[in-house]
């Protein structure tokens, strides 16, 4: 009976460390630990050093942190157990676990285009989208025809009108030819277009100029 309890508990503890990443970051890192032949830069590699040999570093100055890269979970549990809130060259060192993140693909995939096509203009179609044909136009020659046989001031019925919809008629218009010249040369008592006078630009005096 304690034999099978001793063996839950290693079991326990087995998938504990599985389930743990493999990094660590060490937050608000002095500044002088970023410079590459730094002494106290070499110290700090080494104190990680005694729990994996093939560990690797990553220095962001930026962000004052060091991602540590074990070779297993378990060095890495182990690392920041003891070395946690440890004092190293006068300064408390904070370790905590990277957090790993799984997007589900060994590459970073661009989003699905469902939506894409409501912008404007769209960067790309939905899909199963094709491009409609022009459709051919239609043209009524009938229609010209009678409307080129008009003279102007005459008009030409297209639809006839009902009791509950209006007629559509068309009117064409007189050309500038015939709207134009003198009273004596209108017929059918038609007014002559007036004139338009252009208004005169003042004179500058030099009263005005001062």
């Amino acid at each position: 009976m304690q034999q099978s309890k001793n063996e839950d508990s290693e079991a326990t503890v087995d998938v504990h460390f599985t389930d743990l990443t493999d990094s660590l970051l060490a937050w608000k890192v002095p500044v002088e630990y970023f410079a590459i032949d730094s002494s106290i830069r070499a110290s700090f590699e080494e104190l990680f050093r005694a729990f994996d040999r093939n560990v690797t570093f990553q220095f962001f100055k930026s962000f004052r942190r060091v991602r540590i890269n074990f070779s297993n979970a378990l060095a890495a549990a182990e690392a920041r157990a003891k070395l946690h809130k440890s004092d190293f060259n006068g300064r408390e060192l904070r370790l905590c676990f990277a957090q790993s993140v799984h997007i589900g693909s060994p590459r970073l995939e661009p989003p699905k285009p469902d939506k894409q096509f409501l912008l404007s203009p769209p960067p790309s179609p939905p899909v199963g989208w094709e491009q409609a044909k022009d459709a051919t136009p239609a043209i009524n020659y009938d229609l010209l025809c009678a409307i080129a046989r008009l003279g102007p001031g005459e008009k030409y019925e297209l639809q006839p009108g009902t009791p509950t919809t209006p007629s559509v008629v068309v009117h064409v218009c007189e050309s500038d030819q015939d709207s134009s010249g003198n009273d004596e040369d209108m017929e059918g008592g038609r007014s002559a277009r007036p004139k338009i006078v252009q208004t005169r630009r003042p004179e500058y005096t030099s009263s005005v100029m001062q």
